[in-house]
């Protein structure tokens, strides 16, 4: 816990400005109603944000370190999906959910297929299976094969970064814990996402999503700072 607390002390003033951003997007509220490019600026203020972090630890990192670098790529991707989805009632969404599966790809790759962890893939498929049974009576047209695909990357996302974390043998870092926590917060919001279009207004969903959307963000670039240490460790070693 000693490297957590220095960790969050070391790379905290690097996150101030996506703190700020997401303050200002939730004081703005700016309404889905009415959908322009500066609500879609402010949207995506954050995610520019995250790119900035990620930047701020040197080209050289990004450029040695795959999966910063794979990391930063999805996050783009993920800006170009927000963009999208503020004009969704136009018939932009499967636009957004096309960029959002990248960027599952994307970080997926980050995370590695090392350690495999067969159980965690397992329960993660049950969990996926189930979200999509009670979705699938709900859904019609293109969408019952989309969002079947859909939840089969965010789900083998979500079974990377559990998997990593390594919890029961006592191999975790923070950084592992970081893009465990990320990759199950954006299930959570684009769960939430799923039932409110599909199925039946959410109670302040928008608020959900968006919440857990940030944190999941934010918690997964901060997960690329864990090549950087672990190979620093190795080279030290």
């Amino acid at each position: 816990f000693f490297n957590f607390f220095f960790q969050v002390k070391s790379e905290g003033p690097k996150l101030v400005p996506f703190f700020k951003a997401t303050c200002v997007y939730f004081v703005l509220w700016l309404p889905t109603s009415s959908p322009s490019w500066f609500s879609a600026l402010i949207k995506c203020l954050p995610i520019f944000c995250l790119w900035v972090f990620l930047l701020a630890h040197g080209i050289n990192f990004l450029v040695s370190h795959r999966s910063a670098s794979r990391i930063l790529a999805g996050l783009i991707f993920s800006a170009v999906g927000d963009a999208f989805l503020i004009w969704q009632e136009q018939g932009y969404f499967i636009h957004g959910l096309l960029m959002f599966a990248i960027t599952h790809i994307l970080y997926s790759s980050a995370f590695g297929m090392k350690p495999l962890d067969l159980k965690a893939g397992l329960f993660m498929g049950l969990v996926c299976s189930s979200c999509y049974a009670f979705l699938y009576s709900y859904l019609s047209g293109p969408f019952t094969y989309l969002v079947a695909v859909y939840i089969a990357l965010i789900g083998f996302m979500g079974w990377r970064a559990v998997a990593g974390m390594q919890l029961c043998n006592d191999l975790w870092t923070w950084t592992k814990l970081s893009a465990c926590i990320g990759a199950m917060l954006f299930m959570v919001s684009d769960l939430t996402i799923a039932l409110n279009k599909f199925c039946f207004p959410v109670p302040y969903s928008r608020f959900i999503i968006m919440a857990t959307y940030y944190a999941a963000q934010m918690l997964i670039a901060l997960s690329a700072v864990e090549s950087r240490d672990e190979e620093d460790f190795r080279k030290r070693s």
